[in-house]
C-alpha cells in the first residue's frame, strides 16, 4: 500500500483536477509513477509532469539511449517501479535484453553498442561519482554535442527525483508483479 495513495476522483480539488486531466490529455494517457502522490503539492505535480513530458518525449536522444539512462537512475536508487516501468519501455525503445538484464544484476553488460557504452559510462560515473570526469564528459559531448549532454543530465536528475518520490511513497507494483530489483 502506497504511503500517498490515488486520491480518488471525488476528492480532487480544481487544481488537482486540472493537472489530472492535463496529464491524460498528454502523451502519458494516465495518472501513473510518481504522480498521484506528487498531488498533494498539484503546482508541483503539474511543473514535473510538464518537464517530464520534454525530458521522455522531447529529447534529441532516441527512446533506446533516454530509456538506458532512466534504468541506470532507476538501478542506482533501486527504484522498483521505474525500474517496472521503463524495463518495459527501454526494450520497446531497442535497448537489448542483455543489456537491461547485466544493469539490473548491477553489472556492466558485456556488449553495447557504441552511443549506449557513451550512455553508459557518463550516467553511471554520474551516479556513482556525483560527478562526470574528462573522458566520459568529451565522449558524450562529441556524440550528442552540448545539448546531448544537458539531456542527459536532466534526464538522470529528472528521474533522481521520481525515483526518491516512488521509493518514499512505496508505490507498489502491480498485483502480481515481482520486484524486480535487488538491493
Amino acid at each position: 500500500m502506497s504511503r500517498l495513495p490515488p486520491i480518488p476522483d471525488e476528492k480532487l480539488n480544481d487544481s488537482q483536477r486540472k493537472v489530472v486531466d492535463a496529464i491524460k490529455s498528454g502523451p502519458r494517457g494516465r495518472v501513473g509513477g510518481p504522480f498521484p502522490a506528487l498531488l498533494r503539492n498539484p503546482d508541483l505535480a503539474g511543473r514535473v509532469a510538464h518537464l517530464g513530458e520534454l525530458l521522455r518525449f522531447g529529447t534529441s536522444l532516441p527512446p533506446r539511449l533516454s530509456e538506458l539512462a532512466i534504468l541506470l537512475t532507476a538501478r542506482a536508487w533501486t527504484a522498483q517501479y521505474e525500474w517496472y516501468a521503463h524495463a518495459k519501455l527501454a526494450r520497446q525503445g531497442g535497448l537489448a535484453d542483455t543489456v537491461i538484464e547485466a544493469i539490473r544484476l548491477k553489472q556492466r553488460p558485456a556488449a553495447m553498442q557504441a552511443d549506449e557504452t557513451i550512455v553508459y559510462d557518463f550516467c553511471s560515473e554520474l551516479h556513482a561519482n556525483r560527478k562526470v570526469g574528462d573522458k566520459a564528459y568529451q565522449a558524450a559531448k562529441a556524440a550528442f554535442g552540448e545539448a546531448g549532454v544537458v539531456e542527459l543530465l536532466a534526464i538522470s536528475g529528472y528521474y533522481v527525483l521520481v525515483s526518491m518520490v516512488l521509493n518514499v511513497a512505496q508505490v507498489p507494483l502491480p498485483e502480481g508483479e515481482p520486484m524486480p530489483l535487488a538491493d
